[in-house]
């Protein structure tokens, strides 16, 4: 067969050029497979599955990077895709979900990613983001929304597998899913490391951890666990629904995918749990320190209220008081406040009010 009609993409790096038209942007990569193997570099999609179609063998991975109205519902006239699955594609924000169409399966998974951060800074923590994945007859296409969900080295993984590629377009979902939980496992040991460091600085007395760190930590983790805590349900149904158009080689991979995603949904239960644990701590810190401060005020104010009580009855306009006319009356009350005072202080600093 002749070589395809040659229309330049994008290249395999993952990333958009900026030099290329808008429309253009959008398609990060499309290629044909059969038995695993590359066949073209560049192509259209509309020549790739007219290929695929006529070859009878082999199936399109698409990649998309937040593809426009306008180009996405040209990509479902072509794959046939269902409008409310294209419209979701375009729309980003979706919870994970797994949608079935007749033969044609569309997931939809969130991704993370973690910033390095001071520990007693307020930032932002965890990024997210989202990849679609949608499996039909003879293509697989992958949309990606956010900046830190790149797929090239998933697609360079893949195409260094002929043995796993050859599987089809089940293949490309098992390698996004096992790719986007792998890096959940990532960002949570790095979240890991910020829950142990936060709970050194809680429990160290010198130590004054910001509370507010805390509230943001936890805050964050909120955000990572409502990204990743829904795809347990479509992990468990592409597994276990024998109906679904999967070979049952790609069920047996994504098994291991969904014990990798319980684990990491349970750590970050457990993270939750911790952080609530750590702010009624930091609390009870604050809490006993604003006692202890005011137990020193306390003190200093009733030792502060011996002088000014007698040299408020010393300053009454009376003619007759007692040591009013004394030669030595102003050494002796000055001798009596100090006196007075100093039992007062070492009774409070006895007392640890000091």
């Amino acid at each position: 067969m002749p070589p395809l009609s040659s229309f330049h993409w994008p290249g395999r790096s993952g990333e958009p050029d900026p030099a290329k038209p808008t429309l253009h942007n959008q398609i990060v990569d499309c290629a044909v497979y059969v038995d695993g193997r590359r066949l073209w570099e560049h192509c259209t999609y509309r020549n790739a599955l007219t290929e695929v179609r006529e070859r009878g063998q082999g199936f399109v991975w698409l990649g998309l990077w937040e593809p426009s109205m306008q180009m996405m519902t040209d990509v479902a006239n072509t794959f046939g895709l269902h409008a409310l699955a294209a419209e979701d594609a375009v729309h980003a924000r979706q919870r994970p979900k797994l949608e079935r169409y007749d033969d044609i399966l569309f997931l939809v998974l969130r991704t993370v990613q973690y910033h390095e951060h001071e520990l007693n800074t307020v930032a932002e923590i965890v990024d997210t983001g989202e990849i679609m994945v949608f499996t039909g007859p003879g293509f697989v296409i992958t949309v990606r929304h956010g900046d830190h969900s790149q797929l090239a080295g998933v697609r360079k993984a893949l195409e260094a597998d002929p043995a796993q590629l050859a599987l089809g377009p089940g293949a490309v979902l098992h390698a996004v899913a096992d790719h986007v939980v792998d890096t959940y496992v990532s960002v949570t040991a790095d979240i890991e490391e910020d829950v142990d460091a936060m709970e050194e600085e809680v429990f160290t007395p010198a130590n004054k951890l910001q509370i507010e760190a805390i509230y943001q930590l936890k805050r964050e983790v909120v955000e990572l666990r409502r990204a990743v805590k829904p795809l347990a349900l479509p992990l468990q149904v592409l597994t276990h629904d024998t109906t679904l158009p999967l070979p049952k080689e790609i069920r047996r991979y994504l098994r291991d995918v969904t014990d990798h995603h319980t684990a990491v949904t349970e750590q970050i239960l457990d993270f939750n749990e911790s952080l609530s644990a750590l702010i009624n701590a930091a609390l009870a810190k604050v809490s006993v320190q604003q006692n202890m401060d005011m137990r020193k005020i306390s003190a200093y104010a009733a030792m502060a209220a011996v002088p000014t009580m007698i040299a408020g009855v010393y300053g009454m306009n009376f003619d007759f008081m007692p040591e009013l006319r004394s030669h030595y009356g102003y050494p002796i009350v000055i001798a009596v406040m100090l006196v007075l005072c100093g039992i007062l202080y070492v009774n409070f600093h006895r007392n640890k009010w000091l």
